[in-house]
C-alpha cells in the first residue's frame, strides 16, 4: 500500500493541477466532500479507481494496510480490491475520486 504523493515539480499543488494530473493518467475525476464522522465500510468497486485527497485526513484500509492521507497524496485501488475509509479529525474531506475510462 503506497500512497503517492504530489511532486512540486509538477508546480503547486492545486485542485486543478491534482485533477490534470489524475486525467492525464486515463482517469475520469470526480470532486467529493465527505463531512467528519463518515464511515464507508468494507466495499469493492467493478472499476480501477484513485481515492486522492485535496484537503484534511482520509483514513484508508486496503488490503489490510491502512494508510492516512493528507493533502497532496492519492492511492490506486484496483478493481475488484476490498477496502474501507473514514473521516479522520474534525474536518471534511475534500476528495477528487478517479475511476479508469
Amino acid at each position: 500500500l503506497k500512497p503517492h504523493s504530489w511532486n512540486p515539480a509538477d508546480g503547486p499543488f492545486t485542485e486543478a493541477g491534482l485533477r490534470a494530473k489524475l486525467e492525464s493518467l486515463g482517469y475520469r475525476v470526480a470532486k467529493y466532500v465527505y463531512e467528519p464522522g463518515s464511515v464507508f465500510p468494507d466495499h469493492k468497486h467493478d472499476v480501477d479507481k484513485i481515492d486522492a485527497v485535496l484537503w484534511a485526513r482520509f483514513r484508508l484500509v486496503v488490503r489490510g494496510h491502512m494508510k492516512v492521507l493528507g493533502p497532496g497524496e492519492w492511492i490506486e485501488i484496483p478493481r475488484g480490491t476490498v477496502h474501507n475509509a473514514s473521516v479522520m479529525g474534525d474536518e471534511p474531506v475534500i476528495s477528487l475520486d478517479a475511476v479508469k475510462l
